[in-house]
């Protein structure tokens, strides 16, 4: 790597210490790529500036690649039955913009105890090749949350699932810090799990949970602390939501307030929270969302009501400003704004409460 790279690369991943909590078992980078640590606990999501090269571990072998993209196909397949919004939006997309979706990121939500979070998810994702880059923390909702970098896969001949791999972003809840109350509902269920948080990706491509089912009152009360603790208990490991790369579009809805607008137009709400666009302090990540889809949940004490499923996520990177002369067919995604940001991300997680929710339906 010449020199210039070294230290646009160091900029771009400042060496730190890993969170508490998560294995160090991951695959080394590339040879000539630095690996990138994760930011220090506590650290807010923050612009990066970008390499000359992506700093990826190295590409799947072929048979790995297309085992992996399986997996993530059935992951996508579960959410798709379940959020019409999703399907939906991505079905029109497609009919406007012709076949060019590629997706962003993949999130997950998880309980943070006991071997159920964000590691239960993380290790698949890393034995095949994903990297760990960066900790979000959220005090206020008591999560953090932690993304994953693809392996190097330029070599995609297609789009969507079989299109760039998504980033992966995988948050958890502390449970530690909730009433103690709350905490033993959740211990009560993890309990009835056995081993299932090592079968976390399984779960996700079938849609199951790996606990029994929860009791309504205990869901209705763990609602009143932590809408995110409630929202898991009932749809476990399953995506919670898919991003569309707007900027990865080809037609006027590559502009992430084009986008919205054309999502608004076909009768979908956006969430409101913080402003329908989110945009972080450099102006250069920009994200939006749908609500969440609701479902009937027939609970094991026979009630039924509804819960919030999942949402679709839009976003559009700019480029970092050491680029912005480039051409438009000379532009890589590694030309653009990476990571996520804090302040955009508390806001998304909004798309399941139940103000979006009821504002949906207004």
């Amino acid at each position: 790597m010449p020199a210039a790279a070294a230290t646009l690369a160091a900029a771009r991943f400042p060496a730190t210490e890993a969170a508490p909590g998560l294995r160090r078992r991951y695959p080394a980078a590339a040879p000539g790529l630095r690996a990138a640590p994760l930011l220090r606990p506590g650290c807010r999501g923050v612009a990066m500036a970008a390499a000359a090269a992506p700093s990826h571990a190295d590409p799947l072998p072929k048979g790995a690649d297309s085992f992996f993209r399986t997996v993530i196909s059935n992951m996508e397949k579960v959410y798709v039955s379940r959020n019409p919004t999703a399907k939906t939006i991505l079905e029109l997309v497609r009919s406007y913009d012709g076949d060019h979706i590629c997706y962003d990121h993949f999130a997950f939500r998880t309980f943070g105890i006991d071997g159920y979070g964000i590691n239960s998810l993380a290790d698949f994702f890393t034995d095949f090749g994903y990297v760990p880059r960066e900790e979000l923390r959220f005090p206020a909702k008591k999560l953090r949350a932690i993304w994953f970098s693809s392996p190097t896969n330029a070599c995609y001949t297609g789009t969507g699932i079989y299109g760039p791999l998504p980033r992966i972003f995988i948050s958890e809840l502390l449970v530690d810090e909730l009433t103690a109350q709350s905490q033993e509902i959740i211990h009560k269920y993890i309990k009835t799990s056995g081993e299932g948080n090592k079968h976390a990706a399984l779960a996700s491509t079938c849609g199951e949970l790996t606990w029994e089912k929860p009791i309504y009152t205990d869901f209705h009360v763990l609602s009143r602390e932590s809408e995110y603790a409630a929202w898991t208990l009932v749809n476990g490991y399953a995506l919670n939501h898919a991003t569309i790369a707007t900027h990865r579009l080809e037609s006027d809805i590559r502009s992430i307030n084009e986008f919205n607008k054309f999502v608004e137009d076909n009768g979908f709400k956006l969430n409101s929270e913080g402003g329908i666009l989110k945009v972080s302090p450099d102006g250069l990540l920009q994200q939006s969302s749908t609500v969440a889809d609701s479902a009937l949940f027939t609970f094991a004490d026979g009630i039924t009501e509804s819960i919030p499923r999942s949402y679709i996520e839009f976003a559009e990177r700019l480029l970092l400003p050491q680029f912005k002369d480039l051409q438009d067919e000379e532009v890589k995604e590694h030309h653009r704004r990476d990571g996520f940001e804090v302040g955009n991300a508390d806001k998304i997680f909004e798309s399941t409460s139940k103000d979006q929710l009821t504002r949906r339906s207004v």
